[in-house]
């Protein structure tokens, strides 16, 4: 029994072999479940976190600097503008949508006085209570606005749509039901009282973002020159070894830096940086695998029956030099991860009011020494280490299970 498992183990191929040691590595998938979860959630976008405003611009000033936690009573306001409604994709993708509403933090001793709310705010400061119209918290109302009153009912504008008549006592019914709810800062509040939860959650997305364009040129650029020279060897594996060796000798931050402040700063500009940088090592390891495989039986064999170079290198060749570029492309996705946040950190990477988690801890490393505000720096500092940390043992797990040397462990001790 042992010799025909031992048999049907050796019959397997090295792709299913090498994800049966993955799914062994409870440390790899640990690291697999962490970015598949932070990547359906910053897929997912503004459909789902709190703040589902565009870079999250959603502002309370009344909470600012609140800690995890914290609840409070919110009335929210229309604003006074023609909003721009985006679909599902864009929300998605693209940061949110427009802001709607002007949220106000208030107390629970809110009051209604005819066509009026009576507020007070949700703040230490002694500030007098705010008196706002009913009408302009449920409608975009517009400019130089009379109201006229016709009993218990109002008559008013209303930007695009023109005179509207509503009763008082269902105003005042539709405000209590949909404009005023309790909300928990889980995460706490940034400054302006922006929602910390929120802030991460839409930074997450640049991070991936940039990580998987970043890897993605990388491999393009490396695999195709490791590959030609590994391949053809002569001249092309002298100039791209040059080529390797020039860039190499350059320090990879300084060089991003470089290149960043040449292409100017931007979204774009990050993960092209990043990608132009990562591709030396890729294109080393390439080659010195293509080095190896170019002597075996079957590429001999495929040159005898007349096969093109291309189709050799891209079709036979290169499918078994996968389980290296794996792990070289698990251990990239962590570092251009790194690198965008130092970038963002320096001030030359993302720009406001874009969120990034190296913005964050930029905008509030001075608050790490505060008493209850040090959150502020931990929290997107912490989510650094779990994605770099997530990809590097994605990177070991791939590494293992990739490692013929490991192929003794596969067989069953009995068989042994």
């Amino acid at each position: 029994m042992a010799k025909k498992k031992q048999s049907e183990n050796s019959g397997e191929s090295l792709s299913r072999t090498a994800w049966r040691r993955f799914r062994r590595d409870k440390l790899a998938i640990t690291g697999f479940a962490i970015i598949a979860i932070v990547s359906i959630i910053s897929v997912l976008g503004s459909l789902i976190r709190p703040d589902q405003t565009q870079d999250v611009s959603q502002r309370v000033e009344e909470i600012e600097f609140k800690s995890p936690g914290f609840s409070t009573l919110i009335l929210k306001e229309k604003v006074d503008h023609m909003i721009k409604y985006s679909s599902v994709f864009d929300r998605m993708f693209f940061g949110g949508k427009d802001l709607e509403y002007k949220n106000f933090a208030i107390k629970n001793d809110y009051s209604f006085y005819k066509h009026n709310i009576i507020i007070k705010r949700n703040t230490e400061r002694n500030l007098k209570p705010d008196t706002i119209p009913l009408p302009g918290i449920l409608y975009s109302l517009s400019y130089n606005n009379e109201y006229v009153f016709n009993g218990d009912s109002v008559t008013f504008l209303v930007n695009g749509e023109g005179r509207i008549t509503r009763t008082i006592d269902n105003m005042q019914s539709e405000v209590k039901s949909a404009n005023i709810f309790e909300r928990t800062y889980w995460l706490g509040t940034a400054k302006a009282g922006r929602d910390m939860l929120s802030l991460i959650m839409a930074s997450n997305i640049v991070s991936l973002t940039v990580g998987f364009i970043a890897v993605f040129i990388s491999l393009t650029i490396g695999i195709s020159l490791g590959a030609l020279a590994g391949y053809f060897r002569g001249w092309v594996d002298d100039m791209v070894t040059y080529i390797i060796n020039v860039v190499w000798s350059i320090p990879t931050l300084l060089l991003v830096i470089a290149i960043s402040l040449s292409m100017g700063h931007g979204y774009t500009t990050v993960f092209v940086a990043v990608g132009l940088t990562m591709w030396v090592e890729v294109a080393r390891i390439v080659r010195g695998q293509f080095l190896s495989v170019r002597e075996k039986e079957f590429v001999e064999a495929s040159r005898a029956l007349g096969f093109r170079s291309m189709r050799i290198i891209f079709k036979h060749i290169l499918p078994n030099v996968m389980g290296p570029i794996i792990v070289i492309a698990s251990a990239n996705f962590a570092f251009a991860i790194l690198i965008e946040s130092g970038l963002s950190f320096l001030g030359i990477g993302t720009t406001p009011p874009q969120p990034s988690l190296g913005t964050l801890v930029a905008d509030y490393k001075d608050y790490i020494t505060n008493d209850g505000q040090a959150y502020l720096a931990v929290l997107p500092g912490l989510m650094i280490v779990i994605l770099v940390l997530a990809f590097m043992l994605i990177g070991n797990g791939a590494r293992d299970a990739f490692d013929n040397r490991s192929s003794v462990g596969d067989i069953p001790a009995s068989a042994a």
